[in-house]
Protein backbone atom coordinates (compact mmCIF):
# COMPACT_ATOMS: atom_id res chain seq x y z
CA UNK A 1 0.00 0.00 0.00
CA UNK A 2 0.98 3.79 -1.15
CA UNK A 3 2.72 5.76 2.15
CA UNK A 4 0.23 8.34 2.09
CA UNK A 5 2.29 11.03 4.27
CA UNK A 6 4.53 10.86 1.06
CA UNK A 7 1.87 12.42 -0.88
CA UNK A 8 2.12 15.92 1.12
CA UNK A 9 3.51 18.73 -1.18
CA UNK A 10 4.07 21.36 1.33
CA UNK A 11 0.32 22.60 1.49
CA UNK A 12 -0.86 20.66 -1.46
CA UNK A 13 -1.63 16.92 -2.39
CA UNK A 14 0.32 15.63 -5.49
CA UNK A 15 0.93 12.62 -6.41
CA UNK A 16 1.67 10.43 -10.30
CA UNK A 17 -1.89 9.09 -10.63
CA UNK A 18 -1.64 6.70 -13.69
CA UNK A 19 1.36 5.45 -16.05
CA UNK A 20 2.93 7.58 -18.09
CA UNK A 21 6.46 7.80 -17.52
CA UNK A 22 9.05 4.94 -17.23
CA UNK A 23 9.99 4.33 -14.18
CA UNK A 24 7.43 6.26 -12.26
CA UNK A 25 4.91 4.10 -10.31
CA UNK A 26 1.53 5.38 -9.50
CA UNK A 27 1.14 6.45 -5.83
CA UNK A 28 -1.86 8.88 -6.09
CA UNK A 29 -4.36 5.76 -6.17
CA UNK A 30 -8.01 5.67 -6.12
CA UNK A 31 -7.61 3.69 -2.66
CA UNK A 32 -5.75 7.25 -1.52
CA UNK A 33 -7.65 9.68 -2.36
CA UNK A 34 -11.24 7.29 -0.86
CA UNK A 35 -9.23 7.54 2.65
CA UNK A 36 -7.76 11.42 1.64
CA UNK A 37 -11.53 12.68 1.13
CA UNK A 38 -12.20 10.80 5.02
CA UNK A 39 -9.61 12.59 5.83
CA UNK A 40 -10.62 15.76 5.41
CA UNK A 41 -14.00 15.63 6.91
CA UNK A 42 -12.43 15.22 9.91
CA UNK A 43 -10.20 17.69 9.62
CA UNK A 44 -13.10 20.36 8.54
CA UNK A 45 -15.75 18.52 11.21
CA UNK A 46 -12.95 19.28 14.15
CA UNK A 47 -12.13 22.87 12.91
CA UNK A 48 -15.90 24.09 12.40
CA UNK A 49 -17.36 22.04 15.42
CA UNK A 50 -20.45 20.63 13.32
CA UNK A 51 -20.69 17.07 13.16
CA UNK A 52 -19.81 15.05 9.61
CA UNK A 53 -23.37 15.02 8.52
CA UNK A 54 -23.78 18.77 8.63
CA UNK A 55 -20.78 19.41 6.58
CA UNK A 56 -20.84 20.42 2.80
CA UNK A 57 -18.07 20.44 0.69
CA UNK A 58 -17.27 20.85 -3.41
CA UNK A 59 -15.08 18.84 -5.25
CA UNK A 60 -14.22 20.64 -8.62
CA UNK A 61 -11.40 19.87 -11.10
CA UNK A 62 -9.18 20.70 -13.89
CA UNK A 63 -8.81 19.03 -17.66
CA UNK A 64 -6.61 16.27 -16.13
CA UNK A 65 -7.38 12.62 -17.64
CA UNK A 66 -7.54 10.95 -13.95
CA UNK A 67 -9.95 13.70 -13.08
CA UNK A 68 -13.04 11.55 -13.21
CA UNK A 69 -11.32 8.59 -11.05
CA UNK A 70 -9.94 10.77 -8.16
CA UNK A 71 -13.02 12.77 -7.85
CA UNK A 72 -15.33 9.45 -7.53
CA UNK A 73 -12.59 8.08 -4.73
CA UNK A 74 -12.75 11.48 -2.92
CA UNK A 75 -16.67 11.68 -3.15
CA UNK A 76 -17.14 7.96 -1.66
CA UNK A 77 -14.90 8.77 1.29
CA UNK A 78 -16.75 12.20 2.10
CA UNK A 79 -20.30 10.56 1.66
CA UNK A 80 -18.83 7.49 3.56
CA UNK A 81 -18.05 9.70 6.52
CA UNK A 82 -21.15 11.34 6.24
CA UNK A 83 -20.88 14.83 4.59
CA UNK A 84 -22.53 16.32 1.55
CA UNK A 85 -21.23 16.36 -1.59
CA UNK A 86 -21.22 18.97 -4.81
CA UNK A 87 -19.51 18.09 -8.06
CA UNK A 88 -18.56 21.69 -9.59
CA UNK A 89 -17.45 19.54 -12.94
CA UNK A 90 -14.45 21.59 -14.62
CA UNK A 91 -13.38 24.29 -13.11
CA UNK A 92 -10.50 26.85 -11.75
CA UNK A 93 -8.46 26.51 -8.29
CA UNK A 94 -9.89 30.13 -7.36
CA UNK A 95 -13.27 29.59 -8.08
CA UNK A 96 -13.67 26.70 -5.55
CA UNK A 97 -12.32 28.64 -2.82
CA UNK A 98 -15.13 31.18 -3.84
CA UNK A 99 -17.63 28.53 -3.64
CA UNK A 100 -16.96 28.80 0.57
CA UNK A 101 -17.98 32.47 -0.25
CA UNK A 102 -20.51 32.91 -3.08
CA UNK A 103 -24.51 33.12 -1.20
CA UNK A 104 -25.38 30.49 -3.70
CA UNK A 105 -22.95 27.68 -1.98
CA UNK A 106 -21.40 28.91 1.31
CA UNK A 107 -19.48 25.47 1.16
CA UNK A 108 -17.95 24.59 4.33
CA UNK A 109 -15.27 23.54 2.80
CA UNK A 110 -14.00 22.68 -1.08
CA UNK A 111 -11.52 20.47 -2.96
CA UNK A 112 -9.60 21.12 -6.06
CA UNK A 113 -8.38 18.37 -7.86
CA UNK A 114 -5.00 19.32 -10.12
CA UNK A 115 -2.08 19.43 -10.17
CA UNK A 116 -1.40 23.12 -11.61
CA UNK A 117 1.35 22.97 -14.76
CA UNK A 118 2.95 19.31 -13.85
CA UNK A 119 3.19 16.45 -16.74
CA UNK A 120 -0.12 14.66 -17.83
CA UNK A 121 0.72 11.46 -15.15
CA UNK A 122 0.28 13.78 -12.42
CA UNK A 123 -2.75 15.02 -10.00
CA UNK A 124 -3.39 15.86 -6.42
CA UNK A 125 -5.48 17.64 -3.91
CA UNK A 126 -6.13 21.18 -3.18
CA UNK A 127 -8.24 22.31 -0.03
CA UNK A 128 -10.41 25.66 0.97
CA UNK A 129 -12.33 26.36 3.78
CA UNK A 130 -13.65 30.12 4.55
CA UNK A 131 -10.27 31.18 5.36
CA UNK A 132 -8.40 29.96 2.68
CA UNK A 133 -6.35 27.23 1.44
CA UNK A 134 -5.21 25.16 4.14
CA UNK A 135 -1.27 25.48 5.27
CA UNK A 136 1.30 22.79 5.69
CA UNK A 137 0.45 21.35 9.13
CA UNK A 138 -3.42 20.78 7.79
CA UNK A 139 -2.23 18.96 5.06
CA UNK A 140 -0.52 16.77 7.55
CA UNK A 141 -3.11 16.26 10.04
CA UNK A 142 -5.11 14.99 7.12
CA UNK A 143 -3.13 12.91 5.88
CA UNK A 144 -1.98 11.24 9.24
CA UNK A 145 -6.24 10.80 9.51
CA UNK A 146 -6.17 9.04 6.40
CA UNK A 147 -3.60 6.55 7.13
CA UNK A 148 -5.85 4.96 9.83
CA UNK A 149 -8.80 5.02 7.95
CA UNK A 150 -9.87 2.22 5.74
CA UNK A 151 -11.50 2.60 1.88
CA UNK A 152 -15.23 3.22 1.92
CA UNK A 153 -17.78 2.38 -0.50
CA UNK A 154 -20.63 4.88 -1.46
CA UNK A 155 -23.58 5.33 -2.97
CA UNK A 156 -23.19 8.48 -4.97
CA UNK A 157 -26.47 9.23 -6.63
CA UNK A 158 -27.31 11.59 -4.00
CA UNK A 159 -24.40 13.71 -5.23
CA UNK A 160 -25.35 16.92 -6.38
CA UNK A 161 -24.36 18.73 -9.57
CA UNK A 162 -23.52 22.93 -9.29
CA UNK A 163 -22.82 25.25 -11.43
CA UNK A 164 -20.24 27.35 -9.67
CA UNK A 165 -18.17 28.17 -12.44
CA UNK A 166 -20.90 30.57 -13.90
CA UNK A 167 -21.43 32.56 -10.74
CA UNK A 168 -18.15 32.95 -10.46
CA UNK A 169 -18.14 34.21 -14.15
CA UNK A 170 -20.72 36.58 -13.44
CA UNK A 171 -18.85 37.92 -10.18
CA UNK A 172 -15.38 39.09 -13.07
CA UNK A 173 -17.78 40.32 -15.43
CA UNK A 174 -19.77 42.82 -12.48
CA UNK A 175 -16.18 43.42 -11.26
CA UNK A 176 -15.29 44.32 -14.86
CA UNK A 177 -18.53 46.62 -15.57
CA UNK A 178 -18.26 48.66 -12.38
CA UNK A 179 -14.94 49.04 -12.63
CA UNK A 180 -14.87 50.73 -16.08
CA UNK A 181 -18.34 51.93 -16.23
CA UNK A 182 -18.34 52.39 -19.98
CA UNK A 183 -21.29 53.89 -22.11
CA UNK A 184 -22.22 50.96 -23.15
CA UNK A 185 -22.68 49.64 -19.81
CA UNK A 186 -22.79 45.66 -20.37
CA UNK A 187 -20.33 45.35 -23.13
CA UNK A 188 -17.23 47.86 -21.80
CA UNK A 189 -14.89 45.74 -23.84
CA UNK A 190 -16.36 45.85 -27.37
CA UNK A 191 -13.45 46.94 -29.73
CA UNK A 192 -10.67 45.46 -27.49
CA UNK A 193 -9.02 42.31 -29.07
CA UNK A 194 -7.70 39.60 -26.59
CA UNK A 195 -6.49 36.71 -27.47
CA UNK A 196 -6.32 33.79 -24.47
CA UNK A 197 -4.43 30.55 -24.53
CA UNK A 198 -5.32 28.08 -21.62
CA UNK A 199 -3.16 25.43 -23.18
CA UNK A 200 -5.82 22.96 -22.83
CA UNK A 201 -6.06 23.57 -19.51
CA UNK A 202 -9.36 24.30 -17.16
CA UNK A 203 -9.35 28.11 -18.27
CA UNK A 204 -11.71 28.34 -21.72
CA UNK A 205 -14.60 29.52 -19.40
CA UNK A 206 -12.08 33.28 -19.34
CA UNK A 207 -13.15 33.43 -23.10
CA UNK A 208 -16.70 31.83 -23.11
CA UNK A 209 -18.25 33.59 -19.88
CA UNK A 210 -16.29 36.53 -18.81
CA UNK A 211 -14.69 38.02 -22.80
CA UNK A 212 -17.18 37.19 -25.25
CA UNK A 213 -20.44 38.30 -23.23
CA UNK A 214 -18.42 41.43 -22.30
CA UNK A 215 -17.83 41.89 -26.44
CA UNK A 216 -14.43 41.72 -26.31
CA UNK A 217 -13.27 40.01 -29.80
CA UNK A 218 -11.28 36.98 -29.02
CA UNK A 219 -10.48 35.75 -32.30
CA UNK A 220 -6.92 34.06 -32.50
CA UNK A 221 -7.39 32.29 -29.00
CA UNK A 222 -5.85 29.06 -28.27
CA UNK A 223 -5.81 25.47 -26.70
CA UNK A 224 -9.03 26.45 -25.31
CA UNK A 225 -10.48 23.21 -25.52
CA UNK A 226 -9.78 20.58 -22.36
CA UNK A 227 -7.21 18.14 -22.92
CA UNK A 228 -5.07 16.76 -20.20
CA UNK A 229 -2.56 15.71 -21.97
CA UNK A 230 -1.88 19.28 -23.19
CA UNK A 231 -0.75 18.06 -26.59
CA UNK A 232 0.35 22.05 -27.84
CA UNK A 233 2.41 22.91 -24.86
CA UNK A 234 2.99 23.03 -21.00
CA UNK A 235 0.71 24.74 -19.87
CA UNK A 236 2.86 27.25 -18.08
CA UNK A 237 3.55 30.76 -18.08
CA UNK A 238 7.01 30.13 -16.75
CA UNK A 239 7.73 28.02 -19.56
CA UNK A 240 9.18 29.34 -22.60
CA UNK A 241 7.67 27.81 -25.24
CA UNK A 242 4.16 28.63 -23.97
CA UNK A 243 5.06 32.30 -23.76
CA UNK A 244 6.49 32.00 -27.48
CA UNK A 245 3.24 30.75 -28.27
CA UNK A 246 1.27 33.18 -27.05
CA UNK A 247 3.69 35.73 -28.71
CA UNK A 248 2.75 34.85 -31.69
CA UNK A 249 -0.84 34.61 -31.48
CA UNK A 250 -0.73 37.93 -30.37
CA UNK A 251 1.75 39.36 -32.95
CA UNK A 252 -0.27 37.57 -35.89
CA UNK A 253 -3.57 38.88 -34.68
CA UNK A 254 -2.83 42.36 -33.90
CA UNK A 255 -4.28 42.05 -30.30
CA UNK A 256 -4.11 44.51 -27.98
CA UNK A 257 -3.41 42.30 -25.36
CA UNK A 258 -2.21 38.31 -24.87
CA UNK A 259 -3.49 36.77 -21.70
CA UNK A 260 -2.10 32.79 -20.79
CA UNK A 261 -2.98 31.07 -17.70
CA UNK A 262 -1.46 28.26 -16.18
CA UNK A 263 -3.65 24.60 -16.14
CA UNK A 264 -5.69 25.27 -12.79
CA UNK A 265 -6.04 29.14 -13.64
CA UNK A 266 -4.22 30.16 -10.31
CA UNK A 267 -1.36 31.78 -11.99
CA UNK A 268 -1.51 34.18 -15.37
CA UNK A 269 1.11 36.33 -17.30
CA UNK A 270 0.14 38.48 -20.53
CA UNK A 271 1.63 39.69 -23.65
CA UNK A 272 1.66 43.40 -25.19
CA UNK A 273 0.77 44.38 -28.76
CA UNK A 274 4.23 44.93 -29.61
CA UNK A 275 4.96 40.99 -28.38
CA UNK A 276 6.66 42.10 -25.34
CA UNK A 277 6.34 39.45 -22.69
CA UNK A 278 4.99 40.52 -19.41
CA UNK A 279 5.68 37.88 -16.75
CA UNK A 280 8.19 37.31 -13.89
CA UNK A 281 9.34 40.43 -13.51
CA UNK A 282 7.37 42.33 -15.05
CA UNK A 283 4.50 40.79 -14.42
CA UNK A 284 4.94 41.92 -10.68
CA UNK A 285 6.02 45.46 -12.13
CA UNK A 286 2.78 45.75 -13.51
CA UNK A 287 0.25 44.54 -11.38
CA UNK A 288 2.12 46.75 -8.13
CA UNK A 289 1.48 50.14 -11.05
CA UNK A 290 -1.94 49.15 -11.72
CA UNK A 291 -2.63 49.17 -8.02
CA UNK A 292 -0.35 51.92 -7.29
CA UNK A 293 -2.68 54.96 -6.44
CA UNK A 294 -5.20 52.94 -4.29
CA UNK A 295 -2.48 51.59 -1.80
CA UNK A 296 0.07 54.84 -1.86
CA UNK A 297 3.24 53.56 -0.29
CA UNK A 298 1.99 49.87 -0.06
CA UNK A 299 4.47 46.92 0.42
CA UNK A 300 3.96 44.41 -1.92
CA UNK A 301 6.06 40.88 -1.08
CA UNK A 302 7.97 38.96 -3.68
CA UNK A 303 9.62 35.80 -4.02
CA UNK A 304 13.76 35.64 -3.48
CA UNK A 305 14.51 35.84 -7.35
CA UNK A 306 13.17 39.18 -8.44
CA UNK A 307 15.00 41.42 -9.72
CA UNK A 308 17.11 44.52 -7.88
CA UNK A 309 15.42 46.38 -11.08
CA UNK A 310 12.30 45.36 -9.79
CA UNK A 311 13.38 46.90 -6.34
CA UNK A 312 14.31 50.13 -8.36
CA UNK A 313 11.07 50.57 -10.14
CA UNK A 314 8.40 49.14 -7.27
CA UNK A 315 10.62 52.58 -5.51
CA UNK A 316 10.23 54.74 -8.30
CA UNK A 317 6.00 54.77 -8.21
CA UNK A 318 6.21 55.34 -4.26
CA UNK A 319 6.08 51.83 -3.17
CA UNK A 320 8.20 49.60 -1.10
CA UNK A 321 9.43 46.01 -1.85
CA UNK A 322 9.64 43.19 0.76
CA UNK A 323 11.46 40.52 -0.71
CA UNK A 324 10.56 36.86 0.94
CA UNK A 325 11.00 32.94 0.76
CA UNK A 326 9.63 31.24 -1.96
CA UNK A 327 6.85 29.47 -2.52
CA UNK A 328 3.15 31.12 -2.73
CA UNK A 329 2.19 30.30 0.28
CA UNK A 330 4.85 31.94 2.28
CA UNK A 331 4.15 35.26 0.29
CA UNK A 332 0.95 35.43 1.09
CA UNK A 333 1.13 34.53 4.37
CA UNK A 334 3.84 37.18 5.14
CA UNK A 335 1.58 39.75 3.58
CA UNK A 336 -1.32 38.77 5.52
CA UNK A 337 1.03 39.40 8.46
CA UNK A 338 1.97 42.31 7.39
CA UNK A 339 -1.53 43.84 7.28
CA UNK A 340 -1.86 42.71 10.74
CA UNK A 341 0.69 44.06 11.97
CA UNK A 342 -0.48 47.16 10.51
CA UNK A 343 1.37 47.50 7.56
CA UNK A 344 -0.47 47.89 4.56
CA UNK A 345 0.34 45.26 2.08
CA UNK A 346 -2.20 44.77 -1.03
CA UNK A 347 -0.41 42.58 -3.25
CA UNK A 348 1.73 39.42 -2.53
CA UNK A 349 3.03 37.93 -5.67
CA UNK A 350 5.37 35.61 -6.99
CA UNK A 351 7.87 35.49 -10.42
CA UNK A 352 5.71 32.42 -11.45
CA UNK A 353 2.87 34.42 -11.90
CA UNK A 354 1.12 33.68 -8.40
CA UNK A 355 -0.71 36.84 -7.34
CA UNK A 356 -3.15 37.35 -4.73
CA UNK A 357 -4.71 40.92 -3.91
CA UNK A 358 -6.15 41.93 -0.25
CA UNK A 359 -9.08 43.27 -1.87
CA UNK A 360 -9.92 39.98 -3.32
CA UNK A 361 -8.89 37.70 -0.23
CA UNK A 362 -5.56 37.19 -0.63
CA UNK A 363 -6.67 34.59 -3.59
CA UNK A 364 -4.13 33.26 -5.94
CA UNK A 365 -6.01 33.81 -9.17
CA UNK A 366 -4.97 34.34 -12.26
CA UNK A 367 -8.58 35.01 -13.96
CA UNK A 368 -8.83 37.87 -11.22
CA UNK A 369 -5.42 39.34 -12.14
CA UNK A 370 -6.40 38.91 -16.00
CA UNK A 371 -9.71 41.19 -15.10
CA UNK A 372 -7.05 43.76 -13.37
CA UNK A 373 -4.96 43.89 -16.29
CA UNK A 374 -8.35 44.37 -18.44
CA UNK A 375 -9.49 47.50 -16.16
CA UNK A 376 -6.38 49.10 -16.66
CA UNK A 377 -6.29 48.45 -20.13
CA UNK A 378 -9.47 49.86 -20.85
CA UNK A 379 -8.95 52.91 -17.84
CA UNK A 380 -5.71 53.51 -19.97
CA UNK A 381 -7.36 53.98 -23.24
CA UNK A 382 -9.75 56.75 -22.27
CA UNK A 383 -6.49 58.76 -21.71
CA UNK A 384 -4.91 58.18 -24.80
CA UNK A 385 -2.23 55.86 -23.21
CA UNK A 386 -1.64 51.97 -23.56
CA UNK A 387 -1.45 49.17 -21.28
CA UNK A 388 2.73 49.46 -21.85
CA UNK A 389 2.96 52.67 -19.94
CA UNK A 390 2.32 51.62 -16.67
CA UNK A 391 6.00 49.05 -16.77
CA UNK A 392 7.71 51.95 -19.06
CA UNK A 393 10.00 53.05 -16.35
CA UNK A 394 11.19 49.22 -15.54
CA UNK A 395 14.66 49.04 -16.33
CA UNK A 396 15.22 46.03 -19.51
CA UNK A 397 17.02 43.02 -17.51
CA UNK A 398 19.68 41.88 -20.20
CA UNK A 399 20.05 37.81 -18.69
CA UNK A 400 19.30 35.69 -16.04
CA UNK A 401 20.18 32.05 -15.35
CA UNK A 402 19.08 29.33 -12.75
CA UNK A 403 21.43 26.49 -11.72
CA UNK A 404 21.09 23.67 -9.61
CA UNK A 405 23.81 21.91 -7.50
CA UNK A 406 22.66 18.35 -6.64
CA UNK A 407 24.34 17.60 -3.14
CA UNK A 408 25.52 14.26 -3.37
CA UNK A 409 26.12 11.79 -0.23
CA UNK A 410 24.13 11.67 2.81
CA UNK A 411 23.12 14.35 5.47
CA UNK A 412 22.63 17.06 2.54
CA UNK A 413 20.98 19.72 4.59
CA UNK A 414 23.91 19.85 6.98
CA UNK A 415 26.76 19.82 3.64
CA UNK A 416 24.40 22.94 2.24
CA UNK A 417 24.01 24.82 5.58
CA UNK A 418 27.87 24.79 5.84
CA UNK A 419 28.50 25.23 1.65
CA UNK A 420 26.30 28.50 2.39
CA UNK A 421 27.59 29.65 5.33
CA UNK A 422 30.82 30.11 3.72
CA UNK A 423 29.56 31.09 0.93
CA UNK A 424 28.49 34.40 2.42
CA UNK A 425 31.76 34.67 4.79
CA UNK A 426 33.92 34.70 2.39
CA UNK A 427 31.43 37.37 0.15
CA UNK A 428 32.33 39.22 3.08
CA UNK A 429 36.37 38.64 3.16
CA UNK A 430 35.82 39.61 -0.41
CA UNK A 431 33.78 42.95 0.10
CA UNK A 432 30.70 42.42 -1.97
CA UNK A 433 27.56 43.81 -0.90
CA UNK A 434 25.36 41.40 0.39
CA UNK A 435 21.93 42.18 0.97
CA UNK A 436 20.22 42.35 3.91
CA UNK A 437 17.70 41.09 5.45
CA UNK A 438 18.02 37.98 2.98
CA UNK A 439 15.02 35.58 4.57
CA UNK A 440 16.24 32.72 2.20
CA UNK A 441 19.83 31.76 1.45
CA UNK A 442 22.21 34.96 0.70
CA UNK A 443 22.42 37.45 -2.00
CA UNK A 444 24.92 39.39 -3.28
CA UNK A 445 24.65 42.46 -5.07
CA UNK A 446 27.40 43.92 -8.13
CA UNK A 447 27.76 47.27 -9.33
CA UNK A 448 30.54 47.49 -10.50
CA UNK A 449 32.29 48.43 -13.91
CA UNK A 450 33.81 45.01 -14.10
CA UNK A 451 30.61 43.30 -13.18
CA UNK A 452 26.88 44.09 -12.33
CA UNK A 453 24.20 42.34 -12.09
CA UNK A 454 23.45 39.92 -8.62
CA UNK A 455 23.08 36.24 -7.61
CA UNK A 456 21.06 34.32 -4.66
CA UNK A 457 22.41 30.88 -3.68
CA UNK A 458 19.78 28.86 -1.26
CA UNK A 459 19.18 25.68 -0.26
CA UNK A 460 16.23 23.52 -1.83
CA UNK A 461 13.35 23.64 1.07
CA UNK A 462 13.05 19.62 0.34
CA UNK A 463 15.35 18.29 -2.35
CA UNK A 464 19.33 17.62 -2.13
CA UNK A 465 20.22 20.37 -4.21
CA UNK A 466 20.94 23.87 -3.99
CA UNK A 467 19.38 26.51 -6.79
CA UNK A 468 21.68 29.75 -7.52
CA UNK A 469 19.72 32.62 -9.61
CA UNK A 470 22.06 35.00 -11.30
CA UNK A 471 21.08 37.87 -13.46
CA UNK A 472 23.37 39.84 -15.31
CA UNK A 473 22.81 43.60 -16.17
CA UNK A 474 25.07 43.69 -19.47
CA UNK A 475 26.33 40.91 -21.91
CA UNK A 476 28.48 38.78 -20.05
CA UNK A 477 28.13 39.88 -16.89
CA UNK A 478 25.89 36.53 -15.74
CA UNK A 479 29.21 34.67 -17.13
CA UNK A 480 31.52 37.07 -14.29
CA UNK A 481 28.67 36.18 -11.42
CA UNK A 482 28.72 32.24 -12.20
CA UNK A 483 32.41 32.98 -12.15
CA UNK A 484 32.36 34.19 -8.66
CA UNK A 485 30.01 32.10 -7.46
CA UNK A 486 32.44 29.01 -8.24
CA UNK A 487 35.17 31.05 -6.20
CA UNK A 488 33.16 31.44 -3.35
CA UNK A 489 31.86 27.44 -3.06
CA UNK A 490 35.65 26.54 -3.89
CA UNK A 491 36.32 23.07 -2.37
CA UNK A 492 32.74 22.00 -1.92
CA UNK A 493 33.52 19.17 -4.30
CA UNK A 494 29.97 17.27 -3.27
CA UNK A 495 28.13 20.21 -5.23
CA UNK A 496 27.44 18.82 -9.03
CA UNK A 497 26.54 21.18 -10.91
CA UNK A 498 23.21 20.86 -13.21
CA UNK A 499 22.42 23.97 -15.18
Amino acid sequence: MTDILKLQNGSDIRGIACEGVAGEDVNLTEEAGNRIGGGFVKWLSDKKGKKAEELRIGIGHDSRITADSLFAAAAKGIVAAGAKVYDCGLVSTPSMFMTTVFEEFQFDGSIMITASHLPFNRNGYKFFDRDGGLEHDDITKILETAAELKVQEADLSQVEKVDSISVYCAFLRDKIKKSINAADYDKPLAGVHIVVDTGNGAGGFFVEKVLNPLGADTAGSQFLEPDGRFPNHIPNPENKEAMESIRQAVLQNKADLGIIFDTDVDRMSAVLPNGEEVNRDAIIAMMTAIIAEDYPNGTIVTDSVTSDRLTRFIESIGMKHHRYMRGYKNVINESIRLNKEGIVSPLAIETSGHGALSENYFLDDGAYMAVKLLIALAKAAKEGKQLASFIDKLEKGYEEQEYRFKIEGDDFKEYGKKALATFEQRAKEKGYNIAPNSYEGVRITFDSEDVKGWVLLRMSLHDPQMPLNIEGVREGDCDKLYSIVLSLLDGFDRLKINK
